[in-house]
């Protein structure tokens, strides 16, 4: 399949079947996370794989969404924003680089069959202290991981006509 053909195809899933993920599968869609370019190379970035369902359900207080937390795996991805690359005007890349890394991981794991939901709106205080993430890293996105128990919804997007500037704004 092309890449536009693989961009089209992922999408947010919102059910799981309870089938555990294949360890070589995770194994893959973690290396396509550890691969992803970063700003400058400096891979500021760290994966935590839950598969317990008791952090899982604690990381639920987090995000207060059954499905979240009842697929089969959850990756976190953190950042290390001291040991990111910052840009001339004081800007960080290490929220840049962990989002890049995790669009690699959701990309990887749609084309082997596996669903995820890219998930932002969490309380970042209670995901640090479920999982003992320590001072100085952050949680960027999470994802659930495993098979759909759905088929996706067609992808609305805007036109783009509506979000195309040649040359200038």
């Amino acid at each position: 399949m092309s890449f536009l053909e693989l961009a089209l195809k992922r999408s947010s899933v919102r059910a799981y079947t309870t089938d555990p993920v294949p360890e070589d599968l995770l194994q893959k869609v973690l290396e396509a996370g550890r691969i992803a370019p970063s700003a400058a190379n400096f891979q500021p970035w760290h994966f935590i794989v839950v598969r317990d369902p008791a952090i899982q359900r604690a990381l639920g207080d987090a995000y207060a969404k059954t499905w979240f937390w009842q697929a089969p795996v959850i990756i976190v991805v953190c950042v290390e924003p001291a040991r990111a690359w910052t840009r001339f005007d004081g800007k960080n890349f290490a929220w840049v680089d962990g989002a890049i890394a995790m669009d690699h991981m959701t990309l990887c794991a749609t084309d082997l069959g596996l669903g995820t939901c890219w998930v932002g709106a969490f309380d970042a205080t209670k995901v640090k202290k479920t999982l003992g993430i320590p001072e100085g890293v952050e949680p960027v996105a999470m994802t659930p991981l495993g098979k759909a128990a759905n088929a996706p919804a067609p992808k609305k997007r805007k036109e783009l006509k509506d979000i195309l500037h040649l040359e200038k704004w």
